[in-house]
């Protein structure tokens, strides 16, 4: 599932490149691709900001931590954990199986007023890609013609949330896992496509970058090289749903971004308190980290919690699928701050 672990690998795959067989179809990516430019651009010079220092995300009054708050089934130290962790700032995961095609604009809609009402920036995580996962506990996601649709809603619904920051986070595990999966080139187009349904002012857009014990900076970097898309999103995030410290994403993310020549980052950090095990699916003995927004420098936009802490990584170590509340989970995730 999300923040799968894997050895990098020795030789450094080949960049990928998007297939086209036709002149006009380059011509057309070409003129895409510096639209997307002038996009970014705008939104900066007309004050945009980007996330950073001080960044807090929307606490969303249904989440599934806010529900478990609420079960009366569960037992007291269950409900606290819950209440809790409900109470802190945390992006919300898009996905078609739980907002689908027809009812996803509505979720946005009322994400977004929540904002309004905190004063806060609203950050999704949009995860339905094609081939999800690669056959692992997330299995799923929807077909071209469906994805296309599906991201193409989400994007009209933060353009009609203008006066709210935005924050993608584009479909975990998405590059990371493509040397593996093999699909490397399809991925590649189809994030460009969602790219250019998502973006708009104010809208800041991370792509999936893996963490540090995953591939080495060299190996990630030519992947998301591969893409052509760094120089029409803010930058990439790291750590999504894994558990390495604050400290080795920070170094992982310079370091990514000097191989890139340039880029910026946004940290998970919302169960990286006790460093890594070893183990990236529903690790025991972990704890919650860093709040949001609680450090970034010039490379480092700020740290961020991306995965709803609570919710399991999938059918692994006793865990429930993926997604689903883990009760459980929640009390030991948050043992030294209750």
């Amino acid at each position: 599932m999300r923040g799968r672990r894997a050895r990098p690998r020795r030789q450094r795959p080949r960049r990928a490149v998007i297939v086209v067989v036709a002149t006009g179809v380059v011509i057309v990516l070409a003129v895409l691709a510096a639209v997307g430019m002038l996009i970014t651009r705008a939104a900066q010079a007309r004050g945009a900001q980007p996330p950073g220092v001080g960044t807090t995300l929307v606490v969303a009054s249904d989440s599934r931590a806010a529900q478990a708050a609420d079960d009366a089934t569960a037992s007291a130290e269950q409900r606290a954990a819950a209440a809790y962790l409900a109470e802190q700032p945390t992006a919300y995961w898009l996905t078609p199986e739980r907002d689908p095609i027809g009812e996803v604009r509505e979720r946005i809609a009322h994400l977004a007023a929540q904002a309004r009402e905190q004063n806060a920036s609203l950050a999704v995580v949009v995860y339905g890609l094609p081939g999800r996962d690669c056959g692992g506990f997330s299995v799923g996601g929807l077909d071209d013609a469906d994805y296309a649709t599906w991201t193409g809603e989400i994007g009209t619904a933060l353009a009609g949330a203008r006066d709210v920051q935005r924050i993608v986070l584009l479909e975990p595990d998405s590059l990371a896992l493509a040397p593996a999966c093999g699909d490397l080139d399809d991925r590649a187009r189809q994030l460009t496509a969602a790219v250019e349904r998502l973006q708009g002012d104010n809208t800041w857009i991370y792509l999936d970058a893996g963490h540090s014990d995953w591939h080495s900076p060299s190996v990630m970097a030519d992947i998301i090289a591969g893409t052509g898309l760094l120089e029409r999103v803010r930058g990439f995030a790291t750590n999504v749903s894994n558990y390495n410290s604050a400290a080795e994403e920070f170094a992982y993310a310079h370091a990514l971004a000097a191989e890139l020549g340039g880029g910026h980052a946004v940290i998970d950090t919302s169960r990286s308190g006790a460093g890594t095990n070893g183990e990236w699916c529903n690790a025991t003995g972990r704890l919650i980290g860093e709040p949001g927004g609680a450090f970034g420098d010039e490379v480092v936009d700020t740290n961020l919690w991306i995965k709803p802490p609570g919710e399991s990584d999938g059918t692994c170590n006793g865990g429930p699928p993926a997604g689903r509340w883990w009760a459980d989970a929640a009390v030991e995730l948050t043992r030294d701050v209750r």
